[in-house]
């Protein structure tokens, strides 16, 4: 049955069971963090089933139950630059290829969000065809926190969540759970975590026809549903259309301490003091991008966004988050310019030259 022999030192684990090819991130105790390894590994594998024909579908999950996946090992991406070594390049043109790779597969790809699913977790489930959530899950892009912006095809998928919920969730770096996943359109199913071990059940059991999708879609349908009600930031709707297509991050800030909107000044406040302890050139860059987003297709997001990381190390402000928030752990980023006020609007557009 199995696909090839699994070594526990393995931190990706593949094996086909009943025409369905398991891919396992194993990684737990770094919440299955992905290293430029485990990128190949993906690769590798998602190719050799492309072309096999016993296989039928792919399911994509992370070991544990803390996480699917919690983004890329940044602190060898930090190393590498601090050596100066390729690493950190190789990475993410490797990562965004197979990120690319999912999103075009040919074969339907089910992924398993349960836990924490943050940046290169995110790139990996966005281009799954079934983006399953359970009430463990905790989605986001948070990269502008470490002086970054959301990449992996985030500006693909981000900008197209209706109104202006992804450019919020894009410059805040706000975690989200299963009804707000839904409802932005970040995931298609959700089941409760203990239904998880049915679906495995079920995946063993499941009879394919020549519509495998459609064979999923039947099965994750007598588990789960597709619509959650009371999501949170349904009724901060209209309030986040109104405060984040405002015209760039200053006005956005300061019309969030000023205005009111609705009933919902405390959140106002709270959510621009969080924007106040982020980089503002990763926030500024960030809205830029995404504004951008909107009009490429995923080809072309892909590229702006390795424009981007191009520069990134060497001119943004990964390298000092990384430092306060990972490295020395004082919490006390010194972001390059500090503050809003102090970032000049060419320092932004240069990123963006010559794309």
């Amino acid at each position: 049955m199995t696909a090839h022999a699994i070594t526990p030192t393995d931190h990706v684990l593949a094996e086909v069971r009943n025409q369905v090819g398991h891919l396992t991130l194993n990684r737990p105790a770094g919440l299955n963090a992905l290293t430029l390894d485990m990128v190949r590994s993906l690769r590798q594998q998602l190719d050799r089933w492309a072309e096999d024909p016993q296989v039928h579908a792919v399911v994509l999950r992370g070991e544990g139950p803390k996480g699917f996946c919690a983004g890329g090992d940044i602190r060898s991406l930090y190393d590498s630059f601090k050596a100066d070594d390729t690493l950190h390049q190789d990475f993410f043109v490797e990562e965004y290829a197979l990120d690319l790779l999912i999103h075009h597969y040919r074969k339907p790809v089910l992924v398993l969000m349960d836990g924490f699913t943050l940046g290169g977790g995110m790139g990996l489930a966005q281009g799954c065809d079934l983006r399953v959530v359970t009430e463990r899950s905790r989605l986001g892009m948070p990269e502008v926190g470490i002086g970054y912006f959301p990449d992996v095809g985030g500006s693909y998928f981000l900008s197209r969540i209706p109104g202006e919920l992804g450019i919020y969730l894009g410059v805040s770096g706000n975690q989200i759970q299963a009804a707000d996943a839904l409802y932005c359109g970040l995931a298609d199913w959700y089941l409760a975590s203990d239904q998880l071990a049915a679906l495995d059940q079920g995946l063993d059991q499941l009879q394919f026809s020549d519509q495998p999708l459609k064979d999923l879609q039947n099965l994750l349908a007598t588990l789960g549903t597709q619509v959650l009600g009371d999501a949170p930031l349904e009724k901060l709707r209209t309030v986040i259309d109104h405060f984040f297509a405002l015209p760039d991050m200053p006005a956005i800030v300061e019309q969030l301490r000023a205005v009111s909107v609705d009933d919902s000044h405390q959140w106002a406040l709270a959510t621009a003091d969080q924007l106040e302890i982020r980089s503002p050139l990763a926030m500024a860059v960030t809205l830029e991008m995404l504004r951008r987003g909107r009009h490429l297709n995923l080809e072309d997001c892909f590229a702006m966004e390795l424009h981007l990381d191009r520069q990134w190390f060497r001119h943004g402000d990964i390298i000092e988050g990384v430092r306060a928030l990972i490295i020395d752990k004082d919490k006390q980023p010194r972001w390059n310019p500090p503050t809003l006020a102090a970032l000049q609007r060419q320092r932004v557009d240069q990123f963006f030259e010559g794309l």
